[in-house]
């Protein structure tokens, strides 16, 4: 297995995005795309960067031109013992996966903004420390009402019992571990003949994450929780784990050091324009707009 320095990973990176389109190794518009193809042409397993330093060292890739979050971390919530998204979460508040009316499902993308059409959020227990996931059966939608009864019958309208929730300790210390230090590959996208293909154009190198900048990002409900899990029926279930994810631009407003190692996109426009939390919390309803622009990098 090769082995990379800081300095011999970025050279290589900026060789991969020079010699132009490349193949994905995955279908058209899975999340997963970039990363997965740049692991396979750096030729490293996938999440296992071989930096002399590695457990200090993430790998993430993103596309440009895209409205899908970038994943932070996998972490199901505790009690962890109880495996409270497939025993309470799919079990007593699922509901039928499209096409297979037998096979229950839980996906769900939540944050502390406002409940979910279904009555589910993410709030802060500053007391006791923890993020935990809320369901107020009086918000949920009517589309909703045959799916709420039956959550009635299965665990009552009340509060979720256990409460699914994460620690601050906790989240700490797997964000800190998985994201100390961060190298972000962005990169240009296009179908043809039902065929993706990236253009490696754009490398941040982010040092020094802060919990606290993350843990705000919560309370301001731009880190958003997701969960998708299936229970099965006639095959196996599958929990894809519950992520946490953000907007790209939000990405680099974690770190205390920003380095723009390469930024050419396709078209200038697109380079990675970040902003910072302080600046979402004054515009209030409209960071939604501001966040959600194509992404572009302001030192």
């Amino acid at each position: 297995m090769k082995v990379f320095t800081k300095e011999s990973l970025i050279s290589d990176l900026m060789t991969i995005g020079r010699s132009g389109w490349v193949q994905s190794c995955r279908k058209p518009g899975n999340d997963g795309a970039v990363g997965n193809t740049l692991e396979q042409l750096l030729g490293i397993d996938e999440n296992n960067l071989p930096l002399p330093n590695a457990a200090e060292w993430e790998l993430k890739g993103q596309r440009r031109k895209t409205r899908s979050l970038v994943t932070l971390f996998h972490m199901d919530p505790s009690p962890q013992a109880m495996g409270l998204v497939n025993n309470l979460l799919i079990a007593k508040y699922g509901w039928p996966l499209n096409g297979r009316p037998n096979e229950l499902s839980f996906r769900q993308t939540i944050s502390t903004i406002s409940p979910s059409d279904r009555g589910f959020q993410v709030v802060i227990n500053e007391e006791e420390q923890k993020v935990e996931i809320s369901f107020d059966a009086s918000v949920i939608s009517k589309k909703h009402q045959a799916w709420l009864q039956s959550v009635e019958q299965r665990a009552g309208l009340g509060q979720l019992n256990p409460q699914p929730y994460w620690g601050f300790y906790d989240l700490q210390h797997k964000a800190g571990t998985k994201l100390k230090n961060t190298f972000f590959v962005l990169a240009d996208s296009k179908v043809q003949g039902g065929v993706e293909y990236f253009q490696y154009n754009g490398i941040l190198m982010l040092q020094t994450f802060s919990f606290e900048k993350f843990l705000d990002a919560i309370r301001e409900g731009l880190i958003k929780v997701d969960f998708d899990a299936r229970n099965g029926f006639g095959r196996s279930g599958h929990n894809h784990g519950t992520k946490f994810r953000v907007t790209t631009n939000l990405l680099p407003t974690f770190y205390a050091t920003v380095s723009q190692i390469w930024d050419q996109p396709l078209h200038p426009k697109e380079r990675l324009k970040t902003i910072d939390i302080a600046t979402v919390r004054k515009l209030g309803n409209k960071a939604d707009e501001i966040i959600g622009e194509e992404p572009t990098i302001v030192q």
